[in-house]
Order: structure tokens, then sequence, then C-alpha cells
């Protein structure tokens, strides 16, 4: 089942998206909290304008270096555990939406990752029911300003300014996350390309991992990491992350005024 967020012009509303990935058909409520029902309208997705499928009203929890080879070329070997940042919420935008290049950073990098959309609540979850914890997926874009990150010597800042953390076009919420791949595009040109099976620590680790520190409320959302190939994106770019049965979120790159 495919969920998404979208507005016509008037409040946001939630609808399940067809299989073409054309049409929506309303459903009332917010699907994480509430039980949904379909309102009986239905729109082409070329006529509204879609929205982040999710706004955490908890937190964004992002992994570093989860891919050997990304890792590498970031100069270092991968951790032994998973590498937790969070990420304020007021960093989310959804799809279509520009990401605002600040003043303060002059080296902006796109990072294309396979995003989790936590269902329910979870604290102290071993890894062989982490899975069960699980709302859905969607794509992200993990935007870093490399400057500030290497400055600041962590990473809040670096990423997570406004805009930095795109997320869509919607959830999907029967899928394999193991048996995806995640396509990164720059201006039509493939720049990223590599299978989720990849990852250093699998979503269920990463799920049980982030639990034992932090209590994980439904909306909350963790970004598994990046595979190798990012690279920066000056304003004028566009950024497509394209990731196999569920999507693809595309955001514009621009320069605050």
């Amino acid at each position: 089942m495919r969920i998404a967020r979208f507005t016509t012009g008037d409040d946001p509303v939630y609808g399940l998206v067809d299989g073409a990935g054309e049409k929506i058909a309303e459903i009332t409520g917010d699907p994480l909290y509430t039980k949904i029902e379909l309102t009986g309208a239905t729109h082409l997705v070329e006529d509204v304008r879609l929205l982040a499928p999710v706004i955490p009203r908890s937190k964004v929890i992002g992994i570093g270096k989860n891919y050997a080879e990304h890792a590498k070329e970031m100069g270092g070997e991968a951790p032994e555990t998973p590498l937790m940042f969070l990420i304020p919420n007021t960093a989310v935008i959804g799809p279509g939406d520009p990401v605002v290049i600040p003043r303060i950073t002059e080296e902006v990098s796109y990072e294309g990752e396979l995003a989790v959309v936590i269902g329910r609540l979870a604290k102290d979850v071993p890894v062989d029911q982490a899975l069960s914890t699980v709302f859905g997926y969607t794509v992200a874009n993990d935007v870093t300003a490399r400057d500030l990150q290497r400055g600041d010597g962590q990473w809040a800042r670096a990423k997570g300014m406004d805009t930095f953390c795109p997320l869509g076009p919607w959830i999907e919420t029967q899928l394999d996350p193991a048996a995806c791949r995640i396509r990164t595009t720059l201006d039509g040109d493939v720049v990223q390309d590599g299978p989720t099976s990849d990852m250093i620590h699998g979503v269920a680790e990463l799920i049980a991992h982030a639990s034992q520190a932090f209590t994980l409320l439904p909306g909350d959302v963790i970004l598994t990491g990046t595979p190798a190939g990012v690279g920066p994106v000056v304003s004028g770019q566009r950024v497509d992350v394209e990731i196999d049965q569920i999507g693809t979120l595309s955001n514009p790159f621009v320069s605050a005024e």
C-alpha cells in the first residue's frame, strides 16, 4: 500500500496511491494514528501537490557511514556500531520543494537514502522484533554541508538546516528493505547506484540500536545511510533519488535570497 500526503490547495490530506503512481484515492484521518476510510474522492497525482509523506512530531535519526564504499570515499572505515545523529523536523520538506542553500555554506552534497517510518512506540526492541515497529518506507535525500561538517566536528548543523531533509514521494508499507536499489541522478546523470543489501547494519539492527537510546514514536524517521557516489550540488541543479518499489523524490536546489 502506498500512502501519500497531499494538498489540492486546501488543508493537507492523505490518500492511497495506485500501483502506477497516477491516481490518489483520498482517505480520512492520519493513517499513523487513526483508522482510515475512503472518502470517495479521487485525484490524478499530476493535479495535486505532494507533500512530505510524514512530518515527524519527534525526530529524524540519521545513520552515518552505513555502506562500506561510502565510508571509504569519505576517507575512513565504517564504524563497528551504527553511527547516529539527529535531524530536527524543521529540516523536512516534500517532493518538488526547493532545498535552500544558506550563505553559511559553500559545499553542499546530496545523499540518496532509504528512509524508515516508525509506526508504533518502541523502546529497547530486540532485532528479531524490530521490523514489526515499521509503518513503511520512503525516499530521502540527506543533504549535507560538508564544510560545516568538517569545521564543527559534529553533524547537527551540517545535516539539520532548514530544507535539508527531503522526504517522499509517498510511503510504501509493503517492502523488503534489503531488496531495493537506490539510484541518484544529478541533472539527469546517474551519480549513485547501489543496492540496500550493501548496508553494513540492516534496518532491523538500526531500529533495535536506535531504540536502546531513544524511545521511538509513531512518525519518527530513520535514514539508513547512503551508498557511494555522494558529491557536490549547487544552486540551479536538481537531484532525483529513485528507489525501486517506492518511487522518485525530486528536488531543485536554490540559493538563499
